[in-house]
């Protein structure tokens, strides 16, 4: 039997390789993920890590000079990127099953399996396996091993401490659309962020209904939020504008006036638009000369053109970098100043002002959400307060106008008010689902 054959060659009876003669790599590769895809739908979670264990970790034990253990055998070229992809897909693999299947305990176990002290480099290791051993320390140190812990954040006690991973729905969503990760990674990342949020939903749901109600102890309910009791004043505020003067409906009269409009008109109309009904203090004027100006310089060459359904997409999207992140790394100026100056809600509904005119947008604003909060997360939580209120407006705001849930406010003592704003205590908010009546 070949000397360099894989250590748990029983296990792979195909995978042979030898130190003269390396295998294809991809063939190879495909095979390592083959063996994953199967033996994770038929092995219990114990046995996967066995297996996992026994191709990834297992041979960086040895003390043998020559010895090329489990897959490194593939990596004869010191190829440390390919490694380092070829185990992440791995992780997938197993984390993608183990995710859907509710099995999360196992997926902290197999992230705690890359770091156990027995595999840090030591003096007296073989020069081969310090190579390998270093490979998976760079992996354990990348951006791709933090992400991975994102699907554990609940079982990992050293994350609660983090104030951005109250927001990881944002943070995978952002890996999901990264073409560059394997596919198994955008699918659990698209699956959990969407129970994230829909979680999130919920719980606004009961917790609204709950603390309404008089029978209820506040020990039986749990805010979604950190805003404390004042996000009840703060969904009254965002639910009561309904009726001919709802957001929907301005969006939807918005959408058939502007249509065979040039790209100059349109960007007018935009505007104004957007800041319909917004309170008409110095610095939001201020804010809104210098958004105006902006968008008004987008695209210049092409102002006469008639708007198509993508001039249209596109328009919103730039619209939404310009009142978030531009350059997907540091926050716009336009998002500093309406944040610094306390407009946090303003922002969020002329957000959502632009995902009611264009849906195919939201996930482009799910992104910029998510770039901010990697901008913002090294930095303290109380320095980050700003920014941590805007995210939990922005969460409440879209679930409440989210596409089944539906909000209503019904005013519960007999006196009227000509602006009932100024009495919210005096209205209940009730949420219910909507019905899908095409299914």
């Amino acid at each position: 039997m070949n000397a360099n054959r894989l250590s748990i060659s029983q296990e792979y009876p195909h995978f042979v390789t030898s130190k003269s003669r390396p295998p294809n790599l991809q063939i190879a590769q495909e095979e390592v993920y083959s063996f994953f895809v199967e033996i994770v739908k038929q092995l219990s979670p114990d046995d996967v890590l066995r297996k996992f264990k026994g191709l990834f970790l297992d041979g960086l034990y040895s003390i043998d000079p020559d010895y090329i253990p489990g897959i490194y055998s593939i990596f004869l070229d010191d190829n440390e990127q390919e490694f380092c992809n070829t185990l992440k897909r791995c992780c997938y693999i197993i984390v993608n099953n183990w995710k859907t299947n509710r099995k999360d305990k196992y997926i902290q176990k197999l992230l705690n399996s890359l770091v156990n002290e027995n595999l840090k480099i030591k003096t007296n290791d073989p020069p081969l396996l310090k190579i390998y051993k270093s490979w998976l320390e760079t992996f354990v140190n990348s951006k791709d091993y933090q992400e991975l812990k994102l699907f554990v954040i609940k079982y990992d006690e050293s994350s609660k401490g983090q104030w951005a991973n109250r927001y990881t729905s944002y943070l995978l969503i952002d890996q999901s659309v990264n073409e560059n990760n394997p596919k198994e990674q955008q699918e659990a990342a698209r699956r959990l962020s969407k129970q994230i949020k829909e979680k999130f939903k919920f719980e606004l749901a009961i917790y609204i209904a709950r603390s309404q109600s008089a029978v209820s102890s506040t020990t039986r309910y749990t805010n979604p939020s950190i805003l404390g009791d004042h996000v009840l004043r703060l969904i009254k505020a965002i639910v009561l504008r309904r009726g001919v003067f709802s957001h929907e409906n301005i969006a939807h009269i918005f959408i058939k006036q502007t249509q065979n409009q040039t790209l100059e008109e349109f960007k007018v109309n935009l505007e104004k638009y957007l800041f319909f009904s917004v309170e008409n203090q110095e610095i939001v004027e201020t804010w809104r000369q210098q958004f105006a100006d902006t968008l008004s310089l987008w695209k210049t060459d092409c102002n006469q053109e008639i708007i198509t359904k993508e001039l249209f997409l596109r328009t919103c999207n730039r619209v939404i970098d310009c009142l978030t992140t531009e350059n997907g790394k540091d926050p716009s100026s336009l998002f500093i100043l309406l944040l610094t100056s306390g407009h946090s809600l303003t922002l969020v509904i002329i957000l959502l002002k632009i995902i009611l005119i264009c849906k195919n947008s939201r996930r482009h604003l799910e992104i910029k959400i998510a770039h901010l909060i990697r901008f913002y997360e090294k930095y303290p939580e109380e320095e980050c307060k700003g920014v941590i209120n805007f995210i939990e407006i922005f969460n409440i705001t879209f679930a409440i106008h989210a596409e089944n849930v539906e909000y209503n406010l019904i005013k519960m003592e007999e006196e009227q008010s000509s602006n009932p704003q100024l009495n919210l205590d005096s209205y209940r908010v009730f949420s219910q689902m909507k019905v899908d009546r095409q299914k």
